[in-house]
C-alpha cells in the first residue's frame, strides 16, 4: 500500500510538472467560433447631452450612458468578434478605426469608447436620416453589421416633404438602431465656446421647423403669408424643439426603411443579446488560450501530491497500527 502511494506521489508530481511545461510550450490552440463584425456609431450632437439617464446614482447624459452600454457590449461579444468605431454629427459619420479583434485589442477599444465626447463634433446640425444612411453604406463597405445609437432628433427639423429617400439596398446590412433618451421631453444643456455649460436652450434659440423646400400644407393661413416672398409665413414657428426625447416612431420608421432592427437603449447588459439576435454571425478561426486549463490540471496534480496522498498515508498507518494495539491489550 505504501509503495503504491509512493508511486502516486511521483506520478502526481510528474503530471503537475508536465502541465506546467505544456503551458509554456503550447499556450494556445485554434478553434472555429461564431463571432460578429460591428461598426459602432455614436451620435454626439447637442441633444445627446440631455441628462435623462442615471449612472451610479447620478444624472447622466445620453452620450455617457451610451458609452457605458457600448463598453459593456464590447465586453460581452464572443471571440473572435471585431469592432470598428465611428461618431456622427451633422450628416456624416466619421470612421475612427476599421474593425479590429475585440479579444486581442479590448483595452484599446474600451479606451477609445471611453474617450468619445460631444466636443468632437465639427458641426451643430443633426440630420439623423442622412447620417444613418451613410453609416449603413460605411458598414457595407467594411463588411460589418451596424449599431447606430441616437435619440432621433433632427436639427433642424425635417422639411415638409420628410426624410430623404434611402438609396441603399433594404436589408443588405444587418444591425440595430438604439434609441437613446427618455420618453418625456427634457431640456437640452447649452455650452459656450469654451465648453462650459451655461444653462439650457430656450424656445427662441432653436429652429422649430425647416424652411427648405415646399412649405407645409396650411401655410397660407399663417400671418404674413406671401406665396413668393414669405411662403412659410412672416414669423418663425414656435414648438418644442428646445426640449428633447427619444423619437421612437421616427427611428422605427428608419429601421423599417433600411432593414435594421430597433431597440430602446435601457440596460447596458441587454444590448449584446438584442444585437446578436439580428447580427450576421461570422465563423472564423480564433485562438483559444489553453493556459487556464493547464493551470487547473497542474493544481489538481499538486492537490493529489500534497493533500490526497498524505491523507491516504495517514489512514494507512492508522489501519496498520490497529492490530498491534489490539494484541498488546490482550497480552497479560
Amino acid at each position: 500500500m505504501i509503495a503504491r502511494l509512493a508511486d502516486a506521489r511521483f506520478l502526481s508530481l510528474a503530471f503537475a510538472m508536465a502541465m506546467l511545461v505544456a503551458a509554456f510550450l503550447f499556450p494556445r490552440a485554434e478553434a472555429t467560433r461564431n463571432g460578429a463584425d460591428l461598426l459602432l456609431t455614436l451620435d454626439i450632437t447637442g441633444s445627446m447631452n440631455t441628462r435623462d439617464y442615471a449612472l451610479d446614482g447620478a444624472p447622466a447624459s445620453r452620450i455617457e450612458f451610451a458609452k457605458r452600454a457600448m463598453r459593456r457590449l464590447v465586453a460581452d461579444l464572443p471571440c473572435p468578434s471585431r469592432v470598428a468605431l465611428a461618431i456622427f454629427t451633422e450628416r456624416e459619420p466619421l470612421l475612427l478605426f476599421e474593425p479590429i479583434d475585440v479579444c486581442e485589442n479590448f483595452a484599446a477599444i474600451d479606451a477609445a469608447i471611453a474617450g468619445l465626447d460631444w466636443r468632437m463634433a465639427w458641426e451643430g446640425d443633426s440630420r439623423i436620416s442622412a447620417g444613418l444612411f451613410r453609416a449603413v453604406e460605411m458598414a457595407r463597405r467594411i463588411d460589418a453589421d451596424l449599431v447606430f445609437i441616437t435619440d432621433g432628433q433632427e436639427a433642424p427639423p425635417l422639411p415638409a416633404y420628410g426624410a430623404p429617400a434611402f438609396e441603399g439596398e433594404h436589408g443588405k446590412v444587418f444591425g440595430l438602431i438604439l434609441g437613446a433618451g427618455g420618453y418625456e421631453p427634457a431640456p437640452i444643456p447649452k455650452f459656450d465656446e469654451r465648453g462650459r455649460e451655461t444653462g439650457f436652450y430656450g424656445v427662441d434659440e432653436v429652429p422649430h421647423e425647416s424652411r427648405f423646400g415646399l412649405p407645409p400644407p396650411g401655410s397660407e393661413q399663417r400671418e404674413g403669408y406671401n406665396p413668393r416672398n414669405a411662403p412659410f409665413g412672416g414669423e418663425m414657428a414656435a414648438g418644442s424643439e428646445h426640449l428633447s426625447s427619444v423619437r421612437e416612431p421616427y427611428l422605427r420608421q428608419l429601421a423599417e426603411t433600411t432593414g435594421l432592427a430597433y431597440a430602446h437603449l435601457e440596460k447596458p447588459e441587454a444590448i449584446a443579446p438584442a444585437l446578436l439576435a439580428v447580427a450576421h454571425r461570422r465563423p472564423s478561426r480564433a485562438p483559444v488560450d489553453l493556459r487556464p486549463a493547464y493551470a487547473a490540471a497542474a493544481l489538481g496534480g499538486f492537490v493529489i501530491l500534497y493533500l490526497v496522498v498524505p491523507l491516504a498515508e495517514f489512514f494507512a498507518r492508522r489501519r496498520r497500527s490497529r492490530p498491534a494495539t489490539a494484541l498488546s491489550r490482550r497480552l497479560p
